[in-house]
């Protein structure tokens, strides 16, 4: 077959339906539809992090179980072959499926309307309850409600009156799947109403999930697990599936199998290695998988371009703020250390906390690494006893955003610090060589040991160079070049001070040896003309810096 006619690829796909009607190419979650049925609690909490399946996996059980919806699009799934189970639950049970992805508002009153229109529309989808002769007259007053302006009473008994219509209309229990559960108080909190939404969230899923006689069981997906008593107290038979739990551990990500089998569909086998090195790592349960969106994304891009290089797609789907805060506050507040051994591929112990609220306001360094591993910047690489994990960085788009984050705050700490950079600049300028180094090795202390995730490539000079350009970048009065110069990249600097340049050619040394190799850097200046840069800014006067360095050590010399 060749590649163009090959199925297409599912980019943004979250509807089942659509998917299968349309001839998507689909990695067969449908076990999770056992799993479901096999536990016996009547609500299931299911977290994982954002862009690993959920959505389209509550859409899959929205499709199976629903009254009416047709079953040939499960043909050819491995949930067809569990013929009993088909039997007894396939196209038999009223469904309420809702989303609540999409309840973000910069106030209470506009995120209010946005989940009471959620609602609205799930109670649209059953508009044959107002001819049911099921109902009484006073039951379909009450659900026309539903469909118009509610009150915020009306909202938190909302689901549990649908739940009741339904059950009334059919004499079935109802299940209800509710996605993305967690977004509206994750922008609640965000935008500083979080009290208010939170009470709100926590009426309308207490009503349907608590006690409640006409629901069947509710599966809710989110990235975040908060506390029970913070969304209900107490529901019936509750079971939190989180990150570390067994339980449907292969059904959210591609397993290694899924992914090799994909690879070798769209002919991509070739690439298996380095997708491996860039999205996989992710530990659910007993399982590692890779992140779903990243494969899908790089396989479209490589149908288009066989020669494309991996990317981050994952990391770019969102604005990652509140992730990026708590980096931020990590290398303010704990051994720097730690981060230093996650960029160099290494773990660090760390309690996770099963029952910690991500929206509480007591908010500790500790609680920071909790909030990493939910939502998929860390994972874990085993368990010691009780709630302690070995937390990794799960693979190279995700070191790629770590060396970022903490290159950032290097860039801010360094601007603050506008003592260190005027005595930096002016020894630059003077040719004061001891000066320069004692400067650059105080930057090279502060800065967290990032070199290795650099050394992995082979690109241990860009790191100490970048490190520079982030110095020379906050005098406004200079204007700094990189030039390339056969395997070299110097550095360009014209001064405020008229036909007066700085060159600055920076070299890592492996073996350590500082002195020695800060000679040889310096015996290489001479042959990089700059011929341009010297006409442009009609440089007169040149001073050639030569900067070796290894680890957070550095010798500086200076062309005589």
């Amino acid at each position: 077959m060749r590649k163009q006619d090959k199925k297409k690829l599912p980019i943004g796909i979250d509807y089942f339906e659509k998917l299968r009607r349309n001839d998507f190419y689909y990695v067969d979650k449908t076990g999770l539809i056992k799993e479901v049925l096999n536990d016996q609690s009547k609500v299931k909490r299911l977290t994982r992090p954002r862009r690993f399946g959920k959505s389209l996996n509550i859409s899959m059980l929205e499709n199976f179980f629903s009254i009416g919806k047709k079953q040939e699009i499960f043909r050819g799934l491995k949930i067809t072959n569990e013929t009993a189970l088909c039997k007894e639950y396939m196209g038999k049970y009223p469904v309420i499926s809702i989303s609540l992805k999409n309840v973000n508002a910069t106030s209470f009153e506009s995120a209010f309307q946005l989940v009471a229109q959620m609602i609205a529309e799930a109670a649209e989808k059953v508009q044959f309850l107002m001819t049911s002769g099921k109902l009484t007259e006073d039951n379909k007053k009450e659900y026309r409600r539903l469909l118009e302006e509610m009150s915020e009473a009306e909202l938190s008994g909302s689901l549990k009156k649908l739940t009741y219509f339904l059950f009334r209309h059919y004499g079935i229990p109802v299940i209800l799947l509710i996605d993305e559960y967690d977004v509206p108080l994750a922008n609640a909190y965000e935008n500083g109403y979080y009290e208010r939404m939170a009470l709100l969230i926590r009426n309308l899923f207490e009503q349907v999930l608590k006690d409640n006689e006409n629901l069947k069981f509710a599966v809710l997906t989110g990235c975040m697990q908060l506390p029970e008593e913070s969304l209900w107290n107490g529901s019936d038979r509750l079971q939190n599936l989180y990150v570390s739990d067994m339980v449907c551990d292969e059904y959210f990500g591609f397993t290694d199998e899924e992914v090799r089998n994909l690879l070798f569909y769209y002919q991509c086998s070739d690439k298996y290695h380095a997708i491996k090195e860039w999205y996989q790592g992710y530990q659910f349960g007993a399982v590692e998988v890779y992140c779903p969106w990243d494969i899908i994304c790089y396989c479209a891009r490589l149908r288009v371009d066989q020669n494309a290089q991996p990317e981050s797609y994952w990391i770019n789907t969102s604005n990652n703020d509140i992730l990026r805060k708590f980096l931020q506050e990590s290398l303010k507040n704990t051994d720097e250390r730690e981060a230093e051994k996650l960029v160099q591929g290494e773990v660090v112990l760390k309690e996770i906390y099963p029952e910690w609220n991500w929206f509480s306001r007591e908010r500790t360094k500790e609680t920071m690494w909790d909030i990493l591993y939910r939502t998929g910047y860390l994972t874990q690489r085993g368990k010691q006893e009780g709630n302690i994990y070995n937390l990794a960085i799960p693979n190279r788009e995700i070191g790629i955003f770590f060396v970022r984050q903490i290159m950032e705050h290097f860039k801010d700490n360094v601007s603050k610090d506008r003592g260190l950079l005027k005595r930096f600049y002016t020894v630059l300028e003077r040719g004061d060589v001891l000066g320069v180094q004692e400067c650059m090795t105080g930057y090279l202390e502060k800065m967290v040991g990032i070199q290795a995730a650099y050394s992995k490539n082979g690109m241990e000079e860009k790191y100490y160079q970048e490190l520079l350009l982030e110095i020379l970048q906050n005098n406004d009065q200079w204007v700094v070049e990189t030039d390339q110069c056969g395997d070299d990249t110097d550095i360009l600097i014209k001064t405020e001070e008229r036909g007066v340049g700085i060159l600055i050619v920076m070299k890592y040394i492996p073996s350590g040896k500082l002195d020695s190799g800060c000679k040889k850097v310096v015996k290489q200046i001479s042959g990089n003309k700059h011929r341009g840069w010297i006409e442009t800014y009609e440089i007169q006067n040149i001073l050639k810096y030569g900067i070796a360095c290894y680890k957070k050590q550095c010798r500086v010399e200076i062309e005589r």
